[in-house]
Formats: C-alpha cells, structure tokens, sequence
C-alpha cells in the first residue's frame, strides 16, 4: 500500500493511525490507496504501528549544548533533518557525555522514544556503543566507531582524505611534515593520522609523533606551539580539521612564521573558516550536509524493513594559499 501511495511504510503507517506530523499530501495518497486495495486495518497490527513516535533521534557524544552550533555538527543536522522531513519524521537532539545525558539516551533505548537512533563523536570504550548494541530499535552511526564495525554506518574517506592532503604537501617541496591530528581515541582521529602516516612512508619520508587536538581551535594552537618548540624545521602541516589549522595558522603568525613560504598549512573539512583564514586555507572537503542526509535516509530504510549497506563519502582537495 505505501509503495502504491508513493509514500514510506512509516509515513503510510502514521496516516492509517491518523497519527500527527503527516502532511495532507500524503494522508490524502494513503487514502486513496486504501480505497484502490480495499484495505481493513489489521487490529492487531494497528495497536503495533502506533507504537511509532514519529520521530528519530541524533545523539552526540558530547558534554557542551554549543556543539550544534558548530559548523560541522551544524551542517550534519541540515542534512539529517532534511532526509527526516521527507520521511515525515521529526528529528530529536540528545547530548550523552555526562552521566545525566547517557541515562536519558539509556532510557530513550529503553522505552523507545523514537522509531531510530543515529550516534556520531563516539570515543574508545564509548558505553553509548554497548547501548546500541542491545538496543531493540534501529541505529545508525555516523562515522565509525573504534572497534569492530557496526552494521549500519556512514562515514567519509578519512584515510584517503588525509593521505591526499599530505601528498600535497609533499609535491610542494616540504619534506618536514606534522600532523596535529584530531582525539586518539576516536576513529576519525585515527584514520586520519594513518593516511598522513602512510603518505610520508611512501614518500620515503618520516612521520613526526602524532601532535593531538581535540578538534578545536584553541588546540590546534596550543599543539602548533609545541610542534615550533620541538620540531623548529618543519616546514608543512597538517591539521586534521579545520579548527585546530585555524588555530595552528594563529600560533604561526604570532611566532612570526610566513605561510606558505615557511610553513604550508593544509586542514580538513572545508568549513566556512578554511575561506576566510587568513591566509585562505587549502583543505580537504568533506560532504557533511550528505553525512547528514545519508545517516537519516539510512535510518529510515532501517525502519522500514530494509538491511543497507555502510557507506563511505568520498572526499576531495580544495587548493588555496596556505600551501
């Protein structure tokens, strides 16, 4: 019947239990294709799908209620909030680093607050990974987790993305390269060290010990200080997002440093800051609104009776003067 209305099982299931947040286009498809199969609700069946919240969840690893306001999380949750919005499901916003929000994301699980979940910033021995596991409900991660992989993700090109921002480096003529990567103890700080890392070994080049950040400005300037105090020569880094360059470019400059003429600067992400650095920063684009759209048409495909397979973004360069 909802492949007859043109609409998604969840959305056909919402109209027949007269449950809000449908819109009229679609109660009015589902009812004309309950008159054209001369469909009579299953009682049973009924008193199941109204089970359904209308509703999907977007829970973040994380402690600061600012975190949607960052430009990344921000632009993941256009992406996500659009896919929903098609599926006429609503989206619900969960912070679950603090004891406090990880027993409500817990009894989100528990009592089945919404239709399905996605979980993205998730750190080593994250409990929010266990809770996913035993979780009676669709979830979908956003980004890998450290460990095994789970069964539904979407994730982009880390490794290749990293790799290629440091081959860049490399054709420019530096051969004194570092990273200040994102938190060790999740994956995509991880994977993007490994595509630096691999980059310079088949370069015949040595890696430097791993400079880490937390993703944040004032990190990656803190971390640069370092890197000028111990490794004086080099001559090219790269930051694994945004942030932490923006924050490496600021360290730079009071020091005295010229980019690129001293040192290149190359991030991750291609956020609206890479523009308007100063100098402009090259980087690695990343698809996030898509990271976004793709967790929640995944989810919703989930919660429609479908097994998807994960999916990786691909990312590409963007060349400007910082190196």
């Amino acid at each position: 019947m909802a492949e007859l209305a043109g609409v998604s099982r969840s959305a056909a299931s919402r109209a027949l239990n007269d449950a809000p947040h449908v819109s009229r286009a679609k109660r009015e498809a589902v009812a004309r294709a309950v008159r054209q199969l001369g469909y009579v609700p299953n009682p049973t069946a009924r008193a199941l799908a109204t089970r359904q919240t209308g509703a999907a969840a977007l829970v973040v690893s994380g402690e600061d209620p600012s975190i949607f306001a960052d430009p990344f999380f921000a632009q993941v949750i256009v992406g996500a909030s659009t896919a929903l919005e098609e599926a006429d499901l609503h989206l619900m916003l969960c912070l679950a680093a603090s004891d406090r929000g990880r027993k409500r994301v817990e009894e989100l699980f528990r009592s089945k607050g919404a239709d399905g979940v996605m979980l993205m910033a998730l750190r080593e021995d994250d409990p929010l990974v266990g809770m996913a596991e035993e979780a009676e409900m669709p979830v979908v991660f956003g980004g890998r987790p450290v460990g095994p992989a789970p069964r539904w993700y979407v994730d982009v090109d880390n490794v290749g993305g990293a790799r290629e921002a440091t081959e860049y480096l490399v054709s420019r003529g530096r051969t004194r390269v570092a990273a200040i990567c994102g938190r060790l103890d999740t994956e995509a700080g991880r994977a993007r060290y490994r595509g630096y890392r691999d980059a310079l070994l088949a370069a015949g080049l040595d890696p430097l010990p791993p400079q880490e950040g937390d993703f944040t400005e004032p990190s990656g300037a803190a971390a640069m200080a370092v890197l000028l105090a111990h490794h004086p020569d080099v001559d090219g880094v790269f930051a694994a997002n945004d942030n932490m360059a923006a924050g490496a470019l600021r360290t730079l400059r009071a020091a005295g440093r010229a980019v690129p003429a001293d040192i290149a600067v190359v991030g991750f992400d291609d956020l609206t800051v890479a523009q308007v650095a100063d100098p402009p920063l090259t980087t690695v684009h990343q698809p996030i609104t898509a990271l976004g759209r793709e967790m929640a048409r995944m989810l919703v495909t989930v919660i429609n009776g479908h097994d998807p397979t994960p999916l990786i973004l691909p990312t590409r360069l963007v060349t400007r003067s910082s190196a």
